[in-house]
């Protein structure tokens, strides 16, 4: 769980109704059916348009991606492969077999039963490469999808103020018509701003964050496969690998070793 992403949406929507809350008129004022079906609607129609139906649907997955994102730690993995490159160089790679099924990520697995099936080392990689490709590419898309919803609900925002100024202006005749004319006109462009600058964008953001963190992970795992194949020893292994690591948490690896 991530524990930032809820913080930072908790903090945004909480101000902006604190804020609301501390004015005269309450929150009612705030509240408007047209405005929240032009913003809200125009969005997620514009993102039918843009992309597959499939993709569409899968935007809560990708959302909760979030949320819900764990991944093996990067000191961990290392452990992990210094400890399988003891058993190869005891027991001989077949030996890795039992090993790699007590494996929980998928992804360290699939390269794992690779080298004990006979592959060798580059096939692995380039496997393994490739994988990793089309994970950043579903990333990309997923970040995508979010980018234009963030993009899209501003604009629709506009597009209710101005639905809103002319049914302002076309009703001045009528003072009872010109409050819910410029209510629309001003509260779309504020649900727009909000689901934008709250949701989207941040929640952009933090799919990109965490796409470069799983990049930087499935690499090491990639490196560590490699390195096994070729049949490196233990310390080799972990001075390749710990350079992945800030170096901070080198300094940290390094105490842990010793």
């Amino acid at each position: 769980m991530d524990i930032a992403t809820i913080i930072g949406l908790i903090l945004g929507f909480g101000l902006i109704l604190v804020s609301i809350m501390m004015g005269s008129g309450g929150l009612m004022p705030f509240v408007d059916i047209p405005s929240g079906m032009i913003v809200f609607g125009g969005a997620t129609a514009a993102t039918f348009i843009n992309f597959p139906l499939k993709s569409v649907f899968g935007t809560f997955g990708v959302v909760l991606k979030c949320f819900l994102f764990k991944l093996p730690a990067p000191a961990e993995t290392i452990a992990q492969f210094k400890a399988f490159a003891e058993v190869v160089r005891k027991d001989g790679l077949l030996a890795l077999e039992e090993k790699a099924a007590d494996v929980s990520d998928d992804f360290m697995r699939r390269g794992l039963e690779s080298l004990v099936g006979g592959s060798s080392a580059t096939e692995v990689s380039d496997m393994l490469e490739t994988e990793l490709g089309y994970i950043q590419s579903r990333h990309q898309g997923g970040k995508k999808m979010i980018d234009s919803m963030g993009a899209a609900a501003p604009a629709f925002g506009m597009i209710g103020t101005l639905i809103g100024l002319v049914q302002m202006l076309g009703a001045l005749d009528d003072p009872s018509k010109i409050g819910g004319g410029m209510a629309t006109a001003l509260l779309t462009t504020l649900y727009g701003a909000i689901v934008a600058n709250v949701c989207c964008i941040p929640l952009a953001g933090k799919l990109e964050a965490r796409s470069a963190e799983e990049t930087m992970v499935r690499e090491l795992i990639i490196r560590g496969v490699a390195l096994l194949g070729e049949g490196a020893t233990p310390r080799a292994i972990e001075e390749q690998l710990v350079t992945f690591l800030a170096p901070k948490s080198r300094a940290t690896e390094s105490k842990q070793a010793a």
